[in-house]
């Protein structure tokens, strides 16, 4: 478990001097405070997604443009005050965890969409913007943002290009990095610098393939400008279900190895079957040990030739059963369980870790059989939910965090998922991050050389390191400006 070293006593004792500077750069508005300082209040930001640890923050300050963001940053720059960024919370991997010494600054304010260009095929929107927002405010005009995270009715932009999140459809239409153009991005400084724009592949340096996925380490994203594509002119979606793992996992090599590229390729084992058959009632296959649900979308003959190709390839790993959906509410009633399913493992299990390691498709059945020897040696219960097309395994370890030794089996239990992982050839984190979960970890896929390059990016960017400390790199490796890095605690 993570400890709690004494955070700086320099910065608590001036805190209310602190936060009476923040109140001048952020006052209040319509919408509420600026600046949250009470006990009660900050509780909300006490934690993230990964709710087994959690630390109240010195104060959370909302600012609702990039200006108040830029004079935040360089009151802190000048003052010596950590800075966490947060977005909506909803980081798997404690990207978002507070420190006591810290400011948290929130962008869920800043919640505008700036620009819709159709002939462009762009949206320029404010961090703050919902995954799902960008979808809805273009699909009457027949457009759709790709990337769809599981939190994506939550989940917030500058969140997504931080962590360079995915989703189910990433197969086919790539994960964040692959659908941005432009970013508006303010340094540690409070400088704003605008990078990209409204066309692809910007000549010089790829700072925004740099920024994308940095984590908050580097700056504050204030503003997105993202790709939209017109909708497919439909879409349906498969249900094929095995009585192995291993069969399942082989499936999915065989389909992807045909060159069939689905819009989404999922994959469900027996736990996570029931749990979401029960929370919402999909008419998912009880006596299955696992299923995949495949969609693919274009005209009617394209779906119709693609779902006969996937059909003939999941026969030869005899299934117990395929449905195909008829219709675009028999498709929806598929995908119900799906994106539900973090949800419905949590009426099952008081708690649970959600793993983000990607492998080669051709390795699942082989780590699938390696991840239930583990299940059975460390006496936790996994139920493996993932996006088995591009082979980002999303295992939930379940556990009990009142219980502290179960808490820290599941620990071990996860962190021996991502270096199995590494070791058959893939990487810690497919879309949520490196965190303060993964941290300790980043020396099994990184060679110290390459830790130190990186490490010395950041260095260049933040040299006091004061941008969401004691995430993403090992401690035993941070710089003089890191020592003494307090770190959030444990859940009592």
């Amino acid at each position: 478990m993570i400890a709690q070293p004494a955070p700086k006593p320099d910065i608590l004792a001036r805190r209310e001097e602190i936060v009476a500077a923040l109140r001048l750069l952020v006052p209040p508005s319509s919408q509420g405070h600026g600046v949250i300082s009470d006990a009660t209040r900050l509780r909300p930001y006490e934690t993230d997604g990964l709710a087994a640890y959690r630390q109240v923050p010195l104060a959370v300050v909302l600012p609702h443009t990039t200006e108040q963001v830029a004079a935040v940053l360089a009151y802190c720059h000048r003052t010596g005050l950590r800075v966490v960024p947060r977005g909506a919370g909803t980081s798997l991997s404690g990207g978002a965890l507070p420190l006591e010494d810290a400011v948290v600054v929130g962008l869920m304010r800043m919640n505008r969409i700036l620009d819709i260009d159709y002939d462009n095929r762009l949206a320029v929107v404010e961090a703050g913007v919902t995954n799902i927002g960008i979808t809805k405010a273009v699909e009457d005009d027949g457009f759709f943002y790709a990337p769809d995270p599981s939190s994506q009715l939550a989940c917030m932009i500058g969140g997504n290009v931080m962590m360079n999140s995915g989703g189910a459809h990433c197969l086919k239409y790539g994960v964040t990095a692959n659908n941005l153009l432009g970013l508006k991005f303010v340094t540690i400084e409070g400088e704003i610098i605008e990078i990209g724009g409204d066309h692809p592949d910007a000549a010089g340096l790829d700072w925004l393939g740099l920024i994308t996925g940095s984590e908050g380490q580097l700056g504050m994203v204030t503003e997105v400008t993202v790709r939209i594509l017109r909708g497919p002119e439909g879409a349906r979606a498969m249900l094929a279900a095995f009585d192995s793992n291993e069969v399942a996992g082989a499936a999915v090599d065989a389909i992807i190895g045909s060159g069939i590229i689905p819009v989404a390729l999922e994959f469900m084992d027996r736990p996570a079957i029931h749990a979401c058959e029960a929370f919402a009632h999909a008419g998912y296959p009880l006596d299955a040990e696992a299923m995949l649900i495949i969609e693919v979308e274009g005209s009617i003959a394209e779906q119709d030739d693609m779902l006969a190709r996937i059909r003939d390839i999941c026969a030869r790993f005899n299934p117990i059963s395929m449905k195909l959906a008829e219709s675009a509410e028999q498709s929806i009633a598929i995908w119900k369980g799906r994106k539900g399913a973090f949800g419905a493992v949590g009426r099952i299990s008081p708690d649970y870790l959600c793993m983000d390691g990607t492998i080669p498709t051709s390795q699942l059945p082989f780590t699938l059989r390696r991840i239930q020897e583990m299940s059975d040696q460390y006496g936790l219960k996994v139920a493996n939910i993932f996006h088995a097309g591009d082979g980002n395994l999303h295992p939930l370890i379940m556990f009990d965090a009142n219980d502290p030794d179960s808490f820290l089996r599941a620990e071990h239990f996860g962190a021996d998922i991502l270096k199995l992982c590494v070791e058959v050839g893939g990487c810690l984190t497919g879309e949520h991050g490196v965190g303060v979960e993964k941290r300790d970890l980043m020396n099994v896929q990184f060679t110290a050389r390459e830790l130190d390059q990186q490490r010395a990016i950041k260095s260049a960017f933040d040299p006091a390191w004061l941008l969401n400390p004691s995430k993403v790199f090992p401690l035993d490796g941070l710089p003089a400006a890191a020592a003494a890095m307090p770190l959030p605690i444990a859940a009592e």
